[in-house]
């Protein structure tokens, strides 16, 4: 795996020394948060002059090799200014750190269920844009096809303007643009996931749109994937917009605490894409590039909207924690 970093371009080895001192030892005062396999941590690295996001991956975990060792190879290939940049890596001994630029308004899901300040329309919609862009790079515009297959909105990361830039690349494959379908072990995160992947372990294209439907409809609602009703069934996202959508009230959908405040041609059509991209027959989704140009009003709206349905699988539910934010070690499938 060395060799075959070293052969690659873009991010440089780091020692582990200049790491430890750049987060003063990995100190507590110094971590961000909690991935799926390991802690993040804030740094400054001195002979760089930058602020850096650093991962420290669990070595003792064969899934957290596997991730390390996807990170490094799929996204240090990558380009484009709404995917998070990784600038370094160091595997010394028993640790795997990746370093990343720094993204100082953390995580897109921390902002959409704040309790201290709304996340207003505009931001919401350039972040919108921004999530399409770099998956419509990922699908169609670079040499090869990248599978994400596990897009969620605590994977979108916000830079100081509130730009969106999509990371965490630990379960992305690489295929070719005419190969479709990519089988694996079933991985992702619960409420995301598309159903159909559940019972064929298949990723594609398809279900890195479906994901993004799903986030859309967040997004634009301020709600978790899968809520519960008043009588206590649990009900997926895109099915209560789907009933909404049906009696003709999609903008009821909206996020109540916007306020109203919102551009109504935008809110329509992310919640119309939503539905569209989240739709259960992987054949009626509309591709990336088809979904980005409604987003952008360069194309109307599907003239008949596919019906939801119901999940080719059992609905997949979200663990909490006490705080009320995923909890990115029980989503995880492997």
């Amino acid at each position: 795996m060395e060799d075959e970093f070293r052969q690659g371009t873009g991010p440089r080895r780091f020692r582990y020394s200049e790491l430890a001192a750049a987060t003063d030892n990995f100190s507590e005062a110094k971590k961000l948060g909690e991935g799926g396999f390991g802690p993040v941590y804030r740094g400054f690295l001195k002979g760089m002059k930058i602020e850096v996001a650093i991962k420290r991956v669990s070595k003792g975990s064969k899934q957290g090799r596997k991730e390390y060792a996807s990170e490094v190879r799929v996204i240090s290939r990558l380009r484009h200014r709404n995917l998070v940049q990784i600038i370094g890596w160091c595997h010394a001994g028993c640790e795997l750190l990746l370093v990343y630029e720094l993204m100082p308004n953390g995580s897109l899901d921390l902002h959409l269920y704040s309790a201290d300040n709304v996340l207003w329309w505009p931001d919401r919609h350039r972040i919108v844009l921004g999530i399409g862009s770099a998956l419509l790079y990922l699908h169609q515009d670079w040499e090869q096809c990248v599978l994400h297959r596990d897009i969620k909105t605590s994977n979108v990361m916000l830079d100081v303007s509130f730009n969106a830039k999509l990371g965490d690349f630990g379960l992305a494959r690489l295929v070719d643009h005419d190969r479709g379908l990519h089988t694996t072990e079933l991985a992702g995160t619960l409420g995301y996931m598309d159903p159909e992947c559940t019972v064929t372990g298949r990723a594609s294209t398809e279900s890195d749109v479906y994901s993004f439907g799903v986030v859309l409809l967040e997004i634009a609602c301020g709600r978790r994937p899968t809520t519960a009703r008043p009588d206590g069934t649990l009900i997926h996202l895109a099915q209560r917009v789907s009933e909404l959508h049906g009696q003709g009230r999609i903008l009821d959908a909206a996020d109540p605490r916007l306020d109203g405040n919102f551009d109504l041609q935008e809110m329509e059509r992310v919640l119309v894409v939503g539905l569209w991209c989240a739709c259960h027959d992987q054949s009626l989704r509309p591709s990336i590039r088809q979904a980005v140009n409604v987003l952008r009003l360069e194309a109307p709206l599907p003239e008949r909207m596919p019906p939801v349905g119901q999940a080719a699988g059992p609905l997949l539910m979200p663990d909490f924690d006490s705080t009320g934010h995923s909890s990115s070690s029980t989503q995880q499938l492997i």
